[in-house]
């Protein structure tokens, strides 16, 4: 893996500094990241399973793409970008919402991130990078929060944390409240 370099934000987003990816990770440092939903047109979300040569997450279920931002990079721009890389997708992407968290993964990292979280439509058919994503579905929103409900094991800390906001701010499902 190339060094990759993250940009580390303070609570109100403002940058602080950079510092090499994994060594935040190591550290657990606040840093930007953006997460990437893709729905079609029955409104299903376009999920991918995290290729089994990832450095953390391997084979669990996650948002359609998801990365950080370059030091110089729009997170707008990153999150085209990853949407392109991991499936080979272009699509309009709108800025639904951020939030922050903290989450242990494996291999002693942990996730400390300021995600912006954005959302598009397009009924294109992914052409996804095998070094990424090993399979890929589109899930009913009910569907896929049983699921998560019932196997969180199978998907990312992150996703756990974000879909049902993703999904009520797009009013998928009705009872969100």
């Amino acid at each position: 893996m190339r060094d990759e370099w993250v940009i580390l934000v303070d609570r109100d987003d403002r940058e602080t500094g950079v510092m090499e990816k994994m060594e935040a990770h190591r550290k657990a440092l606040l840093h930007r990241a953006v997460s990437v939903f893709i729905f079609n047109d029955k409104e299903e979300m376009l999920l991918q399973r995290r290729a089994m040569s990832k450095y953390h997450s391997p084979g669990l279920w996650t948002n359609t793409a998801c990365t950080h931002p370059r030091p110089g990079e729009s997170n707008v721009g990153a999150a085209e970008r990853r949407l392109t890389e991991e499936m080979g997708l272009k699509a309009p992407l709108h800025k639904c919402f951020d939030f922050i968290y903290h989450a242990p993964l494996d291999n002693d990292l942990a996730e400390h991130e300021f995600d912006h979280v954005f959302c598009g439509v397009t009924n294109d058919i992914p052409q996804a990078d095998p070094a990424e994503v090993m399979d890929y579905k589109y899930m009913e929103s009910g569907e896929l929060l049983n699921d998560i409900h019932k196997h969180p094991e199978n998907y990312t800390v992150w996703f756990r944390k974000i879909a049902y906001d993703v999904l009520c701010k797009r009013k998928s499902i009705s009872n969100c409240e």
